[in-house]
């Protein structure tokens, strides 16, 4: 008896001082790695399987519980415990698209009572995820959804002006060069006054991420000169109004013709009901009338 009080004694004193432990990446991953989160207990044999994950919401600023195998924003987790002797003990959380969730803390929670750690909760873990978009170049008038032509048309004399962007995790280094000559312009915009023949050719822009430098995209705009007296609509710049011409007008044309029909259709259900009947309307009935009652009564008052 003394020898199972004197177990349940050590077994509280070790519960009492398990501290929950967070485990993760200490550097960098890649686009494209699978982060592996693991929940520990120092110094303790307690079940790990009464801990859960949580992670700290930007929006709203409180922690939120991973539940299941899904956490919010659309993106799949996958909650596992692995059974290896090794690793008996330990919960985790496999994130296999981790690159939204770059830089956001999570942490460990125990549902047991006997953990004394603060809020019974490991300190916050945060990641960094090392990532690179497609590039893309834009000019006035056409947005990220309409992106520039791989063939750029312009005439004689017009000022061109090209400016390439791409998202990543960190600002990348953007350079433009000419095909056909060795000089590089380190910037990520790309100004012409008043081209030339000299101007025609290949243009290559290209971003380089500060960190990895595998991370490399290229993007190659054609600029072909047309006569200065070239009609408007043969540059690019003329077919993408015409294009927005064509769209508003179009547009226009179907609401009107919507709004035509309704009111048509408006029109043709109040003809349909044909004139209102007066003899449904009540009025009064005199003595006197051909629709009184005979009656004995001298009362004069219409009867309703």
């Amino acid at each position: 008896m003394k020898a199972l009080l004197l177990v349940a004694l050590v077994l509280l004193i070790h519960g009492t001082n398990a501290t929950l432990i967070i485990k993760g990446p200490t550097e960098p991953v890649l686009e494209g790695e699978v982060v592996t989160l693991e929940c520990l207990y120092s110094d303790s044999d307690l079940n790990v399987t009464k801990v859960h994950f949580e992670y700290l919401s930007s929006y709203q600023n409180v922690w939120r519980k991973v539940w299941g195998s899904s956490l919010s924003r659309g993106y799949c987790y996958g909650w596992d415990y692995f059974n290896s002797e090794e690793e008996e003990s330990s919960g985790r959380l496999l994130i296999s698209f981790p690159t939204r969730f770059s830089g956001v803390p999570f942490r460990c929670v125990s549902d047991n009572e006997n953990v004394t750690a603060p809020d019974n909760s490991s300190e916050p873990l945060t990641f960094k995820v090392q990532y690179m978009r497609e590039l893309s170049v834009s000019m006035e008038g056409y947005t990220s959804y309409l992106g520039v032509p791989q063939d750029l048309k312009v005439r004689l004399g017009d000022d061109v002006e090209l400016k390439c962007s791409a998202s990543s995790s960190e600002e990348p280094s953007y350079y433009w060069q000419k095909e056909g000559n060795d000089w590089i312009l380190p910037s990520s915009t790309l100004t012409l006054k008043k081209v030339s023949a000299v101007d025609e050719g290949k243009y290559t822009c290209m971003a380089e991420h500060p960190s990895v430098k595998s991370f490399t995209k290229t993007r190659t705009i054609s600029i072909t000169l047309l006569p200065e007296d070239a009609a408007w609509y043969e540059t690019t710049n003329g077919r993408l109004w015409l294009m927005t011409s064509a769209a508003a007008v179009s547009l226009l044309v179907f609401i009107l013709s919507v709004t035509v029909f309704l009111c048509r259709r408006a029109k043709r259900i109040r003809t349909s009901k044909g004139p209102i009947d007066d003899r449904s309307q009540k009025k009064p009935i005199y003595k006197s009338s051909v629709e009184s009652l005979p009656s004995t009564c001298a009362d004069k008052q219409p009867l309703v």
